[in-house]
């Protein structure tokens, strides 16, 4: 085992946390703009998807406090297409679990063979944001 780079992780965590609270904004917004015969089970994806997002910052937010460290009380820039339809708002949603994807791989990155709660946080959350960036592509075979 190597010794945790505290700060290194605290500024990751705190990156991720910004991002996951973006996402609560995101997937909130998405459900506000879905229309259309399917609009029901679309909607209460994206509120489940927010409700994932709030919780993952909140367990980012509670590592960082754990850490001796200070949460971030800012949210990740939001990209929008200004494009609201049902494909839209999905490839918008793969494009932000991938980007997801990435930055807990970097954090896995930071906390590798230092911290086995940490390592175990970070592969647990990778594995949800796959599961998530599947769950996304195959929402949008439909549409192909």
């Amino acid at each position: 085992m190597r010794d945790l780079n505290t700060q290194a992780t605290i500024e990751m965590l705190n990156q991720i946390m910004e991002f996951e609270l973006a996402g609560v904004v995101r997937y909130t917004h998405c459900s506000l703009m879905v229309t259309g015969p399917n609009r029901i089970p679309i909607v209460d994806f994206f509120k489940a998807q927010a409700a994932e997002s709030l919780l993952h910052a909140q367990e980012a937010g509670e590592i960082i406090t754990g850490l001796e460290g200070h949460p971030s009380q800012r949210i990740a820039p939001i990209e929008e297409n200004n494009r609201h339809g049902v494909r839209d708002l999905l490839e918008e949603s793969l494009n932000h679990e991938q980007k997801a994807l990435d930055m807990y791989k970097q954090l896995l990155d930071v906390v590798e063979n230092a911290s086995v709660y940490l390592e175990e946080f970070a592969r647990t959350k990778i594995g949800q944001e796959e599961l998530h960036n599947l769950e996304i592509k195959k929402m949008l075979r439909d549409f192909s």
